[in-house]
């Protein structure tokens, strides 16, 4: 049986990269992982917003590690010209491009970069012309 190829490079979305430590088989993960600036700014709200101190500390780790590991992908004038396609695809389907905006401006950058996204949440990426979208399965909380 021969295996499955390993993707080179890929964009982990925001719930992939919070749901590492989780995920079922690391081996479906590109080699190279990315994350986008659309994440970074998705996690500095986290510790912000967070209900009790137990909640922000986690929510502050989670941003620390993104900073120290990743060199996000920047939203570039490339990335919103596609963001433009990805609205009105949603649109098309009846779908609030508001509601899922990270989500869409996420899509946008992986789209205009050529590169697949790798999420836990593969509905929230649903209908998107162009776009890759890799599932990714997280186990229960340690």
């Amino acid at each position: 049986m021969k295996s499955k190829e390993r993707v080179h490079k890929g964009i982990l979305d925001t719930s992939t990269l919070i749901s590492l430590c989780r995920i079922e088989d690391p081996s479906i993960l590109p080699e190279e992982p990315m994350i986008t600036t659309i994440t970074r700014a998705e996690l500095s709200v986290g510790p912000l917003i967070a209900q009790n101190k137990i909640e922000r500390v986690k929510r502050q780790a989670h941003l620390q590690q993104a900073e120290a590991d990743f060199n996000p992908l920047p939203f570039d004038a490339q990335a919103a010209r596609t963001f433009g396609r990805v609205v009105a695809t949603l649109k098309k389907q009846g779908r609030k491009a508001t509601t899922r905006s990270y989500d869409a401006m996420i899509a946008a950058i992986a789209i205009s970069k050529e590169l697949p996204i790798y999420t836990c949440n593969p509905n929230d990426f649903k209908g998107i012309d162009e776009l890759k979208v890799i599932s990714v399965h997280v186990g229960t909380e340690l």
